[in-house]
């Protein structure tokens, strides 16, 4: 399969992390190698991105989601990558 026929990967939102558990940010796009841009949550500088492009530090976004439960579930501001479904297989 060529490079250009390989579709990329998505790039959509997963779950929420409980208070206390770390975001799973693989995916390249959390990362602008070009600008840092200041936190949304402590206003310093940081190549990271939410998946809404939001800059903020991984950090910064886990602690805020720790603080803050309840409206972490319910806006969805911060949340881990997209996991694929493991297909499970027959013994």
């Amino acid at each position: 399969m060529s490079a250009k026929s390989r579709k990329p990967e998505p790039f959509k939102p997963g779950t929420v992390p409980a208070p206390g558990e770390l975001l799973v940010w693989k995916h390249p796009h959390h990362f602008d190698r070009w600008q840092d841009r200041p936190c949304a949550l402590c206003k310093q500088p940081t190549p990271m991105r939410s998946h809404h492009d939001e800059p903020v530090h991984k950090v910064c976004a886990e602690a805020w989601i720790t603080a803050n439960p309840v409206k972490a579930r319910q806006s969805g501001r911060f949340a881990s990558d997209a996991q694929p479904k493991r297909s499970r297989t027959q013994a």
